[in-house]
């Protein structure tokens, strides 16, 4: 079955970007996507957070914002599921037209806003399915009085279904969200987070769900030491790195660039995996990263591993290059590990960190 989750590539290009997605989704809902064709090598399974991973390849958040198609999407051979983001209540997001793609570029830039139809509605459905890996992403209402209690709330209300949570403090098209990544706000945000999770009941095998806290690619190279302090020193279980970048250089779509929101694809695979890469070696390893950002081919996702990731997500690749992704990135990472004479990822991960952190952009 060609084209992304069922629909033919070329009628996708010609739509609205948002319709697209709308229909993708849809089709997923349907049953008319493709489905992985054989089990995951062994040699690609890893146990995080407690979990059994099958293999590394994840759907980023941002996708299935509102939990509608986790099993459909594990099925088609994704790893893990991310949904999101959900914040306490339903919000209807920035005005239309609020996605926009470039071919040229192989990129979208989006200003959605946290368009969600809220936890609640989530919560229902992934109460009502038999699910594999799915990580909700965790966000503040646009208008809200207390964005952290709101988080709090997040964790309160989904850790029933949560495998993993992430704290999403990096989407640029929620006015004033990214001040959460100052040290000072995101300690006080992670020291409230942590309470209301310490007071979940323990699951059985796996425990408490992991905490994470996803990144903005914008952050200076002086400031992200501390950043990262704070969150080791909190006990986060994990970093996102990245989300979207709203820097706009070297795209070739003029109009495109214009536009205003968080670029993703093909023109955030440096800087986001230089990122990375400084995270990895900040946090000495230590600490499970997943990477975010431009990869669209098995190269690139190796490079994401080579540079400190031991988890990897996608979304805007799958776009332009269709669900035939997810496999030809397991088969390169399957290839990598046959060609260092390895058993798994581990020897793998952060081996060229240094390499990417310090490249200049």
């Amino acid at each position: 079955m060609n084209g992304l989750f069922g629909l033919g590539q070329a009628l996708l290009q010609a739509l609205d970007p948002e319709r697209a997605h709308d229909l993708a989704v849809k089709s997923l809902e349907l049953g008319l996507y493709p489905r992985a064709a054989q089990p995951d090598d062994k040699r690609l399974a890893q146990k995080l957070f407690g979990l059994d991973f099958a293999n590394p390849v994840g759907m980023a958040a941002g996708f299935d914002k509102n939990a509608r198609v986790p099993r459909e999407l594990l099925a088609m051979g994704f790893g893990f599921v991310e949904v999101g983001t959900l914040t306490p209540l339903a919000q209807g997001g920035n005005p239309s037209p609020r996605i926009f793609r470039s071919a040229a570029d192989r990129a979208i830039i989006n200003r959605l806003g946290f368009n969600n139809e809220g936890q609640e509605a989530a919560l229902a459905r992934l109460k009502s399915r038999a699910l594999g890996i799915v990580g909700v992403n965790i966000g503040a209402g646009r208008d809200s009085k207390d964005r952290v209690g709101d988080y709090v709330l997040g964790v309160e209300r989904m850790g029933g279904v949560a495998s993993y949570f992430t704290v999403n403090i990096s989407s640029p098209n929620t006015p004033g969200l990214r001040d959460l990544q100052a040290p000072e706000a995101l300690a006080a945000l992670l020291a409230r987070v942590q309470v209301a999770r310490q007071k979940m009941p323990s699951k059985p095998v796996t425990g408490r769900p992991a905490l994470l806290v996803k990144l903005a690619p914008d952050l200076a190279d002086a400031d992200l030491p501390e950043i990262v302090r704070v969150i080791v020193s909190h006990g986060v279980d994990g970093i996102v790195v990245s989300n979207t970048t709203l820097a706009r250089e070297g795209l070739k779509d003029a109009a495109f660039a214009r536009e205003a929101g968080g670029l993703s694809g093909r023109p955030l695979f440096a800087p986001s995996t230089r990122m990375l890469a400084r995270v990895y070696r900040l946090t000495e390893g230590k600490l499970p990263l997943i990477g975010v950002g431009g990869i669209d081919s098995g190269p690139t996702a190796l490079a994401k591993i080579e540079a400190g990731a031991t988890l990897l997500q996608l979304y805007t690749g799958l776009v332009f290059e269709g669900p035939g992704l997810i496999g030809r990135i397991k088969q390169a990472l399957v290839a990598a590990m046959e060609n260092a004479g390895s058993k798994s990822l581990a020897p793998l991960v952060g081996r060229r960190a240094a390499e990417w952190s310090e490249r200049s952009l």
